[in-house]
């Protein structure tokens, strides 16, 4: 009977705690289906005990060509995958399988061209995205910012600063109207808010379902927008997409959200405009620079409220994105193909066939 080959998928170590075990819900248990699945982190990317460094080298690791070199698949979270990554050749590596939504640090040409299938979770953090967005757009509202300091400083005396306005009449423009613009605008509908959104590829029927406004102009939408609400993926179109003349549009009464990417703004035109006060206030999950450096200028602002690149981040969310993005690295084990395939071309490349071809015989 011919031995079984051992599939060998290695986790970035971002996705580890500094006691070596999982941070959270990695799907351990679906790779269990397959015996020949073997699992483990790439332990230079691990953290220590006693490194006060790593948080700051956390966005800025990459896969290495050692770390392609022994992997059938790798599962990423925050490094890069360069085209450097590719330089000692990827004959064992299969897939690259993106734990979470967006791909801006990795080059699928470099994949493809290594015939090296990639694909990502679209779909699992929807709502968490969302609500989010929701979150921060009712914090804002009611001026929470404000209201942390005047009780933790106990200045009551501030109370007349910090009186909040009702959403109902108020208008949402939302700007991007794929799966979480959308999501967000339902989660909107009990708060009477009017819905208007910029969206080069909307649905115009989705969109009135949900009755929403599709405006014509970017220029628009921030013109008559009460909150603004970013969403969609980071790209060549969108990076930078909100400047200072974009930003000049907005009402001193507006407040603007952001849990999309950081580099979609130009941070510190928005640090200008906060510190002036030429707008209301803004709601930041994400930065140009992550993780957000300790002289920022957005910490020194009152208001604007920043989490780190984690609001959307739930158990039940989690958990529906790494069951999504486990099975399809099980699929490619098996030698089928995943879901949300992030490089298509990659398909008809004979060298990409005859690795999955291994896997069906193996």
């Amino acid at each position: 009977m011919k031995p079984e080959r051992t599939f060998t998928v290695r986790y970035t170590g971002d996705l580890s705690g500094i006691d070596g075990k999982p941070v959270g819900d990695l799907g351990q248990d679906i790779l269990a289906q397959v015996p020949s699945i073997r699992w483990n982190f790439l332990a230079d990317q691990q953290p220590r005990a006693g490194d006060p460094t790593y948080q700051d080298r956390l966005y800025s690791m990459e896969i290495k060509p050692e770390h392609v070199a022994t992997a059938n698949a790798i599962v990423t979270c925050r490094p890069y995958v360069r085209a450097s990554a590719f330089s000692g050749g990827a004959d064992g590596l299969l897939a690259i399988a993106r734990a979470g939504i967006g791909y801006d640090k990795i080059n699928l040409e470099a994949c493809t061209a290594n015939d090296v299938v990639v694909f990502n979770t679209p779909h699992g953090m929807t709502h968490a995205t969302a609500s989010a967005a929701m979150i921060l757009i009712l914090c804002l509202s009611r001026h929470l910012p404000l209201q942390l300091r005047m009780i933790r400083e106990r200045r009551w005396d501030l109370q007349k600063e910090a009186v909040g306005d009702d959403l109902a009449g108020l208008t949402l423009s939302i700007i991007g109207l794929g799966r979480t613009g959308l999501e967000l605008a339902r989660l909107m509908q009990p708060f009477g808010m009017r819905l208007i959104a910029f969206s080069k590829h909307a649905d115009p029927a989705k969109a009135a379902a949900l009755n929403i406004e599709l405006v014509g102009t970017l220029e628009e939408a921030l013109r008559r927008a009460d909150y603004v609400s970013l969403h969609g993926r980071l790209d060549d179109r969108t990076r930078g997409m909100i400047g200072a003349k974009e930003l000049a549009l907005l009402k001193p009464t507006a407040n603007f959200v952001n849990v999309a990417r950081g580099e979609m703004v130009d941070e510190p035109e928005l640090v200008r405009v906060l510190r002036e006060h030429r707008i209301a206030g803004a709601g930041l999950d994400v930065f140009e620079h992550e993780p957000l450096p300790p002289d920022s200028p957005l910490l020194q602002l009152d208001n604007v409220i920043l989490t780190p690149h984690w609001l959307c981040s739930t158990r039940q969310a989690g958990r529906a994105s790494i069951t999504t993005l486990m099975n399809s690295v099980v699929s490619v084990a098996r030698g089928m193909l995943p879901e949300n395939i992030l490089n298509p071309e990659v398909l008809d490349r004979p060298g990409f066939q005859r690795k999955l071809q291994r896997q069906r015989e193996a």
